[in-house]
Formats: structure tokens, sequence, C-alpha cells
């Protein structure tokens, strides 16, 4: 199972043809201490960069766009009780949202683990 990644900072992982979607571990160092998560509701269609979530931290609220078009199977529900989850394991635990991904092409357009490391070093 491999990951990808956006210049927006998500991630998404795939399994067949579902996505499971969050931040990245530089965006929530970014962000700080993570509040609130706001999920999508389940059933929703999702067209690629609509929003998926909302994340707010003691710093800052943003929003997390799907990298991919689809419809929403499964949320996080563990997030709205504990959104340190989101700091703790980023690209484990703090996932947001499952989606049945509509156009997997999609999917090539995303930056693989390499690409990602030098594009967050490149912004210094």
């Amino acid at each position: 199972m491999s990951i990808k990644y956006t210049e927006d900072h998500e991630w998404v992982s795939v399994d067949g043809d579902v996505a499971t979607i969050g931040i990245s571990d530089y965006a929530q160092q970014q962000l700080g201490d993570v509040v609130f998560v706001e999920v999508p509701e389940i059933g929703a269609d999702l067209n690629k960069g609509d929003e998926l979530a909302v994340v707010e931290s003691v710093k800052a609220a943003s929003e997390v766009y799907a990298p991919v078009a689809g419809e929403v199977l499964e949320v996080n529900e563990e997030l709205e009780g504990t959104p340190s989850l989101v700091n703790d394991e980023a690209l484990g635990q703090g996932w947001f949202a499952k989606i049945k991904i509509s156009d997997a092409s999609e999917l090539d357009q995303l930056m693989d683990d390499n690409a990602y490391k030098a594009y967050i070093e490149g912004l210094g």
C-alpha cells in the first residue's frame, strides 16, 4: 500500500478503489496542537479539490481538500473526541475519511514519498 501526497499536504493511501485520506506529518507540525476536526458526511460526493475536512489548532483553522474525487464511505469518528490523534499519528490513526475513488487516474497527479520530501524541503 503506497502513500501519495498533494501540494496542500494531504496524504492518500489506496487499497483497491478505496482511498484513506489524512494530512501529512509536516502539516500537523505546522498546525500545532489540533483541538477540533470536522469530517465530511458519509455518502457525500466530493470532487477533487472540494473541502473534505476542517482542522482547528491552537494556531489556526485549516481546510483539508479531497485529493481525488469519490464518495465518502467512512469517517474517523474517533477524531471528534480525540482530535490530538492528528498530531500523534498523522499517517495512522489520525486519518479523516475513506472514499470510494471515482477516477483512479487522479492518483497519477499526486507525489510519491520521495517527491513529497523534496517538495517540503524546498519550502524552507
